[in-house]
């Protein structure tokens, strides 16, 4: 059975579709920017800055899922500028401090969902 999971902590879907899927033991989160979740505006900063802004949507998702970040399986990053990766990765691993961390793709499109320079997905499982 399929399952919407839903976090006011994290930015509200701007299109049709969720902020995460549940079907069996694995949970799809979507691709999070860095959008401010109580105001739906992309956040300023340094990739730090952003990096941190959409990790922590995604955790505010799992843990609607009542996950963590333990729980992640597979990481998809996208980056505007891989010039970008060293302190993207440098936020990015803080928070995968214990345990093995999750496969990981980091890749640089063309462009993001409203010009982003940083979008990240996760696929975590309640198994681990």
């Amino acid at each position: 059975m399929k399952r919407a999971i839903r976090s006011n902590d994290a930015p509200a879907p701007i299109g049709p579709y969720s902020q995460a899927v549940q079907v069996g033991s694995l949970v799809f989160v979507s691709g999070q920017v860095p959008f401010d979740p109580a105001t739906g505006e992309m956040v300023e900063g340094d990739i730090k800055v952003l990096t941190k802004r959409c990790m922590d949507s995604v955790i505010a998702i799992l843990e609607a899922a009542e996950l963590t970040a333990s729980h992640i399986i597979k990481t998809q990053i996208y980056l505007a500028d891989m010039g970008d990766f060293q302190a993207m990765n440098e936020v990015y691993g803080s928070y995968f401090t214990e345990g093995i961390p999750p496969a990981r793709a980091a890749v640089q499109p063309a462009r993001l969902p409203k010009d982003a320079r940083i979008e990240i997905e996760v696929i975590a499982s309640t198994e681990t």
